[in-house]
């Protein structure tokens, strides 16, 4: 089982902030699943205007930390890198569902299971959740391509 902290994370992702979503992966079995701590504070750039007086986590970026977390999953169990020649991308979103609003204080735990991973591209169940509550659910698809 592999953890991770924030440097080890960005080695695993091109993402930086601000769009960087993920704070600390706190467990990735590769070939398998991962679980990541993003932690909602009203510093976040998307608060300013979404929504002012009542601040809440863009739907969309919930997704897009659900992904991100997906990709460190396909490096993981590719064994690789992400390098200048590659990058794997959001491919494609089916069932999502958005259960509960994600505030600031909230600690986003995100997961994210590998349903199948083939020549490069994966489908993955994720879910995002605060405490026990389900916020949102989705099966994502990632592909890892040249350019």
């Amino acid at each position: 089982m592999v953890q991770m902290d924030i440097n080890e994370i960005m080695r695993h992702l091109a993402h930086r902030p601000p769009f960087l979503l993920v704070d600390r992966v706190i467990e990735c079995v590769p070939g398998r699943s991962i679980k990541a701590l993003k932690n909602v504070t009203i510093n976040e750039p998307f608060f300013q205007g979404h929504f002012p007086g009542y601040p809440v986590m863009p739907g969309v970026l919930i997704i897009e930390a659900l992904a991100q977390v997906s990709v460190i999953l396909v490096y993981q169990t590719l064994k690789r890198m992400p390098d200048d020649k590659s990058l794997i991308f959001f491919a494609g979103i089916d069932n999502a569902r958005f259960k509960r609003q994600v505030t600031p204080g909230d600690q986003l735990t995100l997961e994210s299971t590998e349903i199948r991973l083939v020549r490069g591209v994966g489908k993955f169940a994720v879910r995002a959740t605060v405490g026990d509550a389900l916020v949102a659910e989705a099966e994502l698809l990632a592909a890892l391509r040249d350019f």
